[in-house]
């Protein structure tokens, strides 16, 4: 089962190869699995003809381009992982046109250094060792989305290898179907072995930084927070606000403010007077070259630690719930051994709006995401129900702060869902469902003509249309 293609012309790596827990390693340990082979692929006729590889001996299909998911969607057990980082991840960029062309196994760290060379830059991953085809065709939220929309709305074209092996160009007069079904629908139709993504012209240095609030200050650091977001946010501007506990081991939580600015200290400084007001006990921000911006947070997620994700939406900061998540994260640190970070990342909504739901896969609404982001180190599997179990109790506090957004239909973010799909589980769609809403029964459409048995199930998995 594990002989080579003929055809094939990257590398084949399997368990009995030296280099095998290298090509199964991923951002997040607890996502790592073992694949009967890793195939890292030099073309998109290689991709074609490791689906038809995987087809003849029946075998599941992962897609590598970051591994960055945490619910394992870029790992597979006793499958074969179609793995684009080693071969696919240049950028090149053409300054004349303004368009980056990007292989799919691209991180963004290489795509914001190549395009800032000319000046340029384009919506990217706020942690810059994310993939851009992961974070990317599930909707891509970035610092520069206050001026220039989600990463799918710079999409221009994408080569993408479907199930059955045929290597077509989506864009708005090409398979514009498959066009619009990628922008936001994830891997559901097939590998996208090259993006060419508008860039923009980008002042060279940035104001941005870290800000820390002590357990006396997080209720007025959140209302001040919420002022923001509440007055509408400047599109030169985001907020990150996180409530965590003290990396530094006082066993007490802090609110950290990521903040940004597209522009000049001095101007950044005075737009965000009213948080250095309040006396932060830490401040980081300064001005600094643009490509440096989205790796600020990598401090705080290094490789190799095991990491979960869950998502919710919500229409504000919540100000009034902050005292009970606050009163929770101690007990989960110190009893559990988990750390917890509740993240609500507010981006100017104006540019992401003013494209409707009918322009692309994904759904758009006045929201901001919150990301419930826990770490641990302990390798005992089992661990992760702890972990599930302690995001639940998170969520129903988050859940209960949120008064316009119902439940039933408040499953988060696309990008920031960490359970594990499996061949068995793909065929129920219920999230999937609540999470393209109205353009659900299209996207089954799509997938029916596309992927009909369902080949690409690894993240938010849509069912084909019967």
């Amino acid at each position: 089962m594990s002989n080579l293609p003929e055809s094939f012309t990257g590398d084949w790596i399997t368990p009995d190869h030296p280099r095998y827990s290298e090509a199964i390693a991923r951002w997040a340990i607890n996502a790592e699995r073992r694949a009967k082979v890793v195939a890292f692929v030099k073309s998109a006729q290689d991709v074609a003809t490791v689906l038809k590889y995987g087809k003849q001996y029946k075998l599941p299909v992962a897609i590598r381009g970051g591994g960055h998911s945490t619910s394992g969607a870029s790992s597979v057990e006793d499958g074969v992982v179609i793995d684009l980082s080693r071969y696919l991840s240049s950028v090149r960029v053409d300054p004349v046109e303004k368009l980056a062309y990007i292989g799919g196994g691209a991180i963004w760290e290489t795509v914001d250094k190549a395009a800032i060379q000319h000046g340029l830059a384009t919506v990217g991953g706020t942690v810059n060792h994310t993939g851009v085809g992961g974070l990317l065709l599930g909707g891509g939220y970035g610092f520069l989305t206050g001026k220039h929309g989600l990463t799918i709305d710079n999409l221009v074209q994408a080569t993408v290898v479907t199930a059955g092996g045929e290597i077509l160009a989506a864009n708005s007069t090409e398979n514009a179907d498959l066009f619009w079904g990628i922008r936001g629908a994830g891997c559901n139709f097939g590998v996208v072995t090259e993006f060419v993504l508008r860039l923009h012209p980008q002042r060279r240095t940035v104001f941005a930084g870290i800000l820390a609030y002590p357990p006396p200050l997080i209720p007025n650091a959140a209302a001040t927070a919420a002022k923001f977001w509440d007055a509408g946010l400047d599109e030169n501007e985001a907020i990150t606000y996180a409530l965590t506990m003290d990396p530094a081991g006082s066993g007490h939580p802090l609110a950290l403010l990521f903040i940004f600015w597209n522009g000049s200290e001095e101007e950044g400084r005075s737009h965000f007077k009213p948080l250095f007001d309040l006396g932060p006990v830490l401040d980081t921000c300064k001005e600094i070259p643009f490509e440096e911006v989205n790796s600020v947070q990598n401090i705080h997620l290094k490789h190799g630690r095991n990491y979960y994700m869950k998502g919710i939406f919500a229409t504000g900061l919540q100000v009034d719930v902050a005292q009970n998540l606050m009163s929770l994260l101690p007990e989960l640190s110190t009893k559990r051994g988990i750390n917890f970070n509740v993240i609500y990342e507010f981006m100017p909504t104006k540019k992401v709006l003013s494209v409707p739901n009918s322009a692309t896969a994904l759904i758009r609404a006045f929201r901001a995401n919150v990301l419930l982001l826990a770490t641990w180190d302990d390798k005992d599997p089992s661990k992760l129900d702890a972990v599930r179990s302690a995001a639940i109790e998170l969520r129903r506090i988050v859940i209960q702060g949120e008064r316009t957004i119902p439940e039933s239909l408040n499953v988060g973010y696309g990008n920031y869902y960490s359970e594990e799909v499996t061949s068995a589980s793909a065929g129920s769609g219920a999230d999937s469902e609540a999470l393209f809403g109205e353009n659900y029964r299209k996207l089954q459409k799509l997938k029916k003509k596309y992927d009909p048995d369902l080949v690409f199930f690894k993240w938010n998995p849509i069912t084909p249309e019967a």
